[in-house]
């Protein structure tokens, strides 16, 4: 029997987020389902997900299975790039979540899948990628999980990749045991294939949700997953796979998703004007990582605590009291940026950017009391040069200026001079008195330049300690 042949089956879910919880106890007591009784447990992850606002929809069963008893949950992630971005980190979170509340996590590197791309929310049909490209994004996107997951001991999470299994697959093999189990009527309801039937969509994206399922169904087998998370983009492919892991192996298996971020201004979360916002600090620096979420909108903040945070409910709600009252102080983006940047790039790195913050835009700041590390990051982040150790009088500014590209000339840099419109090192600098000894090098030797406001510059005295 197909999977469409059994509508029942394939609608045991709960098919859309509700609007309030009110509607959301209707529906799932109209489901059979044991929600409310099983929400007691402040460990229980759905609970959990719910108040944080990252369930967006389930099967039916699912809060029951959680509850059971410590069960074994993936997510998977597709390699077709050589980092994960902000926009990843709702499902990754979601892992977080569920190993929080005693389950097992278990991420999973599309190795296999990655070879084709998910054809979910994609209007085209994706460039395809060589497998030693795939193998190398899956192997960088693992560090990464590796950030945010326990790995150690009997119930640590586990990391698997599906070219483990997807690369060896026969096609014979795979028509005979998978495809025999999905109509095309069934496949072409999914809204990942039907978005694309007037663009067209290839037979090899066409079968992409095949493979997701048969993923599941091999993680069941091989670690005992009976729940797979995703965005709420992935509901088609998710519930696929419950039902090819019910036929294959006669167990019953479930799926949970959440939402995908938007921001209140409308715009594409994670996008900025220098692209994407990366994971990897050699693709986002960590202060332009810290910069985006410190930047984040007053109306997208208190959901951005909530799904990227692992701050407790009473300080999350003392954070939304916070911004309401004193918007401008904008400490709920502060503990926002501080948190998710500890996370992702250590607390060293947090700490630098929030200081570099500080120091571009918090007012100047006192620039000596910098280590050399804070110098370091800021090399990438403003001009910067390298210049020979001066001879008496000493390193003249406006020859950094001009060096550094703050000005275009030493005529244009006299005149900025004489304007009261040159700092050196935190100092407004005039005359005979603007000359930098090295004395007053600052933390590795740098001197920090300032045009005005907000326009700065570094620079560093080659051999100083």
């Amino acid at each position: 029997m197909t999977i469409e042949a059994d509508a029942g089956l394939r609608e045991r879910a709960l098919g859309s987020r509700p609007s309030d919880s009110a509607e959301r106890r209707e529906l799932t007591a109209e489901s059979g389902s044991l929600y409310l009784a099983l929400m007691s447990s402040s460990t229980n992850l759905l609970d959990e997900l719910e108040w944080r606002g990252l369930l967006y929809q389930h099967t039916e069963g699912a809060a029951e299975a959680l509850a059971a008893g410590p069960l074994a949950a993936y997510c998977g992630f597709d390699p077709t790039a050589d980092s994960l971005h902000v926009g990843n980190l709702v499902p990754v979170m979601g892992l977080v979540h569920l190993q929080r509340a005693g389950h097992r996590p278990v991420a999973l590197v599309g190795g296999g899948t990655g070879m084709i791309g998910d054809p979910s929310g994609k209007a085209t049909e994706r460039q395809l990628t060589t497998r030693e490209t795939v193998a190398e994004n899956a192997r960088r996107i693992g560090v990464q999980l590796g950030r945010f997951l326990d790995f150690s001991g009997p119930r640590g999470a586990l990391m698997r990749d599906n070219a483990e299994w997807l690369l060896s697959l026969g096609a014979v093999e795979f028509m005979r045991d998978v495809g025999k189990h999905f109509t095309v009527n069934f496949m072409l309801a999914k809204e990942s294939v039907r978005s694309r039937m007037e663009t067209g969509i290839s037979y090899t994206e066409f079968s992409y949700m095949l493979l997701q399922a048969y993923d599941f169904v091999e993680l069941c087998r091989r670690d005992g997953v009976t729940l797979q998370l995703g965005g709420s983009d992935q509901w088609g492919n998710i519930t696929a796979g419950t039902e090819l892991v019910h036929r294959t192996l006669g167990r019953q298996a479930h799926g949970v998703t959440m939402p995908l971020v938007t921001t209140a201004a409308g715009t594409k979360f994670g996008k900025t004007e220098a692209g994407a916002v990366w994971l990897d600090p050699e693709k986002t620096t960590p202060y332009r990582f810290y910069q985006f979420w410190v930047n984040a909108d007053d109306r997208d903040v208190s959901r951005y605590l909530r799904y990227f945070t692992l701050l407790p409910r009473d300080e999350v709600e003392r954070l939304e009291r916070a911004a309401a009252e004193h918007p401008e102080r904008r400490e709920a983006q502060q503990a926002l940026a501080a948190e998710v940047t500890t996370r992702v790039h250590g607390e060293a790195a947090a700490r630098v950017s929030r200081e570099l913050s500080g120091l571009l835009f918090g007012g100047g700041g006192d620039p000596s009391a910098l280590g050399a590390e804070a110098f370091e990051a800021l090399r990438r982040e403003v001009p910067f040069v390298e210049v020979a150790a001066p001879d008496a009088p000493g390193l003249d500014p406006l020859d950094l200026l001009v060096a550094t590209g703050l000005v275009a000339s030493r005529g244009a840099a006299k005149r900025l001079l004489e304007q009261g419109g040159v700092y050196v090192n935190g100092r407004r600098v005039a005359g005979a008195d603007r000359f930098v000894d090295g004395g007053q090098l600052l933390a590795g030797g740098h001197v920090l330049l300032r045009k005005g406001a907000r326009d700065y510059a570094l620079a560093r005295v080659g051999g100083a300690a």
